[in-house]
């Protein structure tokens, strides 16, 4: 099992070797402001299973993107996003790995192998001050050892907060959604 995010740091570059090749799936999980590209549509730049057709002129949101796979050289070959359905990102200002999952396939993340490694993730972050968060469409779910807590729409300016002393299992730990405090 792979023990450690370190290698899946934001700025990083992928590991020699590892290209998308023919993996569009970020072209439709992620939102691309530069060009009005809501979440969970394809981009109309997308030729879907192949790549960019604007590549050379991509929008830097695109230009300074790379997935988990293209960054830990540790994953094997079928956490590449176009097979395993899901793409894996970092958010280092919350303490998280983030599972982006196609909407299309909701439950990709339940299936094995990558279900039990998620698992095992979630108890290396809990000893961390960690998370592993699932994103399926608007629904957020956060993984524990010992559970999956599922927490529903969070919008902008809500916060995922883990409360307690986890047991060996992940157990003793609450999950709740809140919202930021008012400015000023």
């Amino acid at each position: 099992m792979v023990d450690s995010v370190s290698d899946f740091q934001p700025g990083a570059v992928p590991v020699p070797g590892r290209a998308c090749d023919g993996c569009t799936l970020c072209c439709k999980i992620f939102e691309i402001p530069e060009i009005a590209k809501p979440r969970h549509a394809w981009c109309g730049h997308c030729d879907a299973g192949k790549g960019c057709r604007i590549h050379d002129a991509r929008p830097a949101t695109c230009r300074d993107f790379f997935c988990g796979y293209l960054l830990m050289g540790s994953l094997p070959a079928h956490w590449k996003p176009s097979q395993a359905r899901f793409v894996l990102t970092w958010e280092s200002d919350h303490n998280r790995m983030v599972v982006n999952v196609d909407p299309g396939r909701p439950d990709a993340w339940r299936k094995q192998p990558y279900y039990a490694q998620l698992k095992h993730w979630a108890q290396v972050a809990l000893r961390n001050r960690g998370q592993v968060l699932v994103w399926q469409g608007k629904d957020a779910v956060v993984v524990l050892p010992d559970r999956d807590v599922f927490l529903g729409p969070v919008r902008p300016g809500q916060a995922i907060v883990m409360r307690g002393q986890p047991g060996i299992d992940g157990s003793g730990i609450d999950v709740e959604v809140w919202d930021a405090p008012p400015a000023g």
